[in-house]
């Protein structure tokens, strides 16, 4: 399960370092993909081959099932450490997610989000917690 939250620097050439934490649970090569709320997300392959096997299933009929497989597998892409911990975030990607600079790493269970700083802030505010606290009841928690 990944948790925690860590700030790092995109260099000049699009490159992240994954803190080490991450980069055990990993291994050397996973998926970073487009995510929800403006965000990327990192799948380790054995998550990545069951979001997979689910984005398959999906009815090849249905244009929200389409649009749906395109949002997730156009963009994704098999991403190596290097040795210094780096990945090299394609620029759609970077692009996709407004990550120039500064970025926040976020591990959210099953899967890593990297989110632009300014984004990370922006989205992130927590005043209204005990409103949604109360609405998970209705989720099992």
């Amino acid at each position: 399960m990944f948790m925690g939250e860590y700030n790092h620097t995109v260099d000049a050439k699009g490159r992240l370092i994954v803190p080490s934490k991450f980069r055990e649970q990993l291994g050397e090569e996973f998926v970073v993909t487009k995510g929800l709320d403006g965000c990327l997300f990192v799948y380790d392959n054995e998550e990545w081959k069951a979001l997979e096997e689910k984005l398959k299933s999906l009815p090849l009929t249905n244009t929200n099932a389409r649009k749906f497989n395109r949002f997730f597998l156009a963009g994704a892409s098999s991403c190596e450490v290097d040795k210094q911990g780096r990945i090299l975030l394609p620029a759609v990607l970077r692009e996709f997610a407004g990550i120039e600079k500064d970025a926040v790493l976020v591990g959210v269970g099953s899967r890593i989000e990297i989110w632009s700083k300014d984004a990370w802030t922006a989205a992130n505010t927590y005043d209204d917690m005990e409103e949604i606290a109360e609405n998970m009841e209705g989720l099992g928690i």
